[in-house]
């Protein structure tokens, strides 16, 4: 089997993994102050997936989203909601893990939430106090950032030159306007705080990280993973705090992916271009935003639009169909195997799901024109590591009063009454259905 190597956003260069190592990855989970869209799944899926191939390679693997759930942004949105931001940042939590779930790859094996670490955050933060990396003003508790040399080492950039954004503070308390926020005293408005030795707060954003990290993985672990827009100063700082208060280095080899964007723009709430996950899940399925969010190479954008879903459930059809047809029974004859290598060559060369897709469709294009042995049983094992091996279970067929219902959504979208058709796609949800319209019409499927 091929060497595993990770492109390091520190070093720049491809990092391999030890054969045994124990893998700790943590990767930044949502800030959940509304439903999470595609883009903040595409983190979730690519740290899952690559989990699962480690643990197919026979590496031990811990893996770590953690939910940032105190958070001037769950603040506002609460207010905005006109419900208390403890009770909207739970209703949000619960959304994002129904959401996911719904991706149908499984769960972390730890998923922390801020607001359950605190005297882990708090014990971080006093060490720093006490190394000399950080100091108390009016009730605020904030990173010198001069104080730890390698700041900057991530994202190649001139502390002078930095803007530590929603962290940044009060000016007026800070010694120097490049430092950035560990604690935040309570300020009118706000209706969640907690004690700490400086005072009635909250932790800023990027002290919950370095806490949660250390106490799941330690002070230092193999892979650091999250979004490419996390860089800085998120991940900066992370490295910054954990790194001067244990002296060792955060982690191994620091794995981002690319953003989704459209029209070469993030996908973001604050954008106001975003396309929910549940909604994509709804119209398309599990199997077909999977294959969608593996399509291009993690480190790289990924352009959304709803042609690009279509495109990938054309694609997911066409490895159903073929499952259909070739049957998964039987073992790998030696010529399936070939691609079958080729495929986990190519996630072992960082992760490169697009390249070992490719090599799924030529396998299925090569068993169309003549017979391969074993494709079907060699396709499944490839699909199990992108996350769709669901492609070779039956589908259940709908019964009469599924596809009575599915009748009338038709006479109603035919009449272009789109809200009958609407509250018609919602009961059949509630009966467990989804509806996906296709080239060839509406068909149901049974929601996973």
């Amino acid at each position: 089997m091929p060497e595993i190597r990770i492109r390091d956003t520190l070093s720049g260069d491809l990092s391999p993994l030890r054969d045994g190592d124990e893998v700790g990855i943590y990767a930044c989970g949502p800030t959940v102050y509304g439903r999470i869209h595609i883009g903040n799944a595409r983190p979730f899926v690519v740290f899952s997936l690559f989990a699962r191939y480690l643990r197919s390679r026979g590496y031990p693997v811990k893996l770590v989203i953690n939910v940032t759930d105190i958070n001037d942004k769950i603040y506002a949105a609460a207010t905005e909601a006109g419900e208390p931001s403890a009770e909207f940042a739970d209703e949000m939590t619960q959304a994002y893990v129904e959401d996911t779930d719904r991706l149908g790859i499984g769960r972390p094996d730890a998923e922390p939430l801020a607001s359950e670490t605190l005297e882990e955050i708090v014990a971080l933060i006093e060490a720093l106090i006490e190394s000399g990396h950080a100091y108390e003003s009016g009730g605020d508790v904030y990173f010198r950032v001069r104080s730890f040399e390698g700041y900057g080492k991530l994202s190649n950039r001139n502390p002078e030159d930095m803007d530590q954004g929603e962290e940044a503070g009060t000016e007026s308390l800070k010694e120097d306007r490049i430092d950035f926020a560990l604690w935040k005293g309570h300020k009118e408005g706000e209706d969640t705080a907690w004690d700490s030795p400086w005072g009635r707060g909250r932790p800023g954003w990027h002290i919950e990280c370095s806490a949660m990290a250390e106490a799941e993985l330690g002070p230092t672990f193999a892979i650091h993973g999250g979004g490419l827009d996390l860089v800085f100063p998120h991940h900066e700082n992370e490295i910054a705090q954990s790194e001067a208060a244990r002296g060792v280095p955060l982690a191994r080899i620091w794995m981002h992916n690319g953003m989704v964007e459209i029209d070469e723009e993030k996908m973001s709430k604050s954008e106001g271009n975003i396309f929910q996950l549940s909604e994509a899940l709804d119209r398309f399925g599990r199997e077909t935003v999977v294959a969608y969010l593996v399509s291009g190479h993690y480190r790289q954008p990924l352009a959304f639009s709803e042609e690009a879903l279509e495109q990938a459930a054309s694609g997911v059809e066409r490895l159903r169909n073929f499952l259909r047809e070739e049957g998964t029974e039987g073992g790998v004859g030696e010529e399936a195997a070939a691609y079958r290598e080729r495929f986990l060559d190519a996630l072992a060369d960082d992760f490169n799901t697009p390249k070992a897709l490719a090599e799924a469709f030529e396998l299925v294009a090569e068993a169309n024109r003549r017979e391969l042995p074993g494709a079907g049983a060699a396709l499944v094992e490839m699909l199990e590591l992108l996350g769709l091996e669901t492609l070779a279970r039956p589908e259940e067929a709908p019964d009469h009063e599924a596809l009575q219902l599915l009748a009338e959504r038709e006479e109603a979208r035919e009449e272009r009454d789109f809200e009958r058709a609407d509250k018609i796609r919602d009961q059949l949800a509630a009966l467990g259905w989804e509806v996906r319209d296709g080239p060839d019409g509406a068909r149901l499927v049974r929601r996973t």
